[in-house]
């Protein structure tokens, strides 16, 4: 997930170079959205992977 954010970024980043603000924007959103998840994800991951083993 991490690495589609990443991707919208550079979509953004070339689309923002070449003056497609609209398309620059929309990449950016979801590049935005799609790294935030990944952190929610990323922090539940690390809180369960705490928990104690079953006995």
């Amino acid at each position: 997930m991490l690495r589609w954010a990443v991707v919208f970024l550079v979509v953004a980043l070339i689309a923002a170079l070449f003056g497609f603000t609209g398309i620059a924007g929309m990449s950016q959103n979801i590049a935005w959205i799609l790294f935030v998840v990944f952190l929610i994800l990323f922090v539940v991951s690390l809180i369960a992977g705490r928990s104690s083993p079953p006995a």
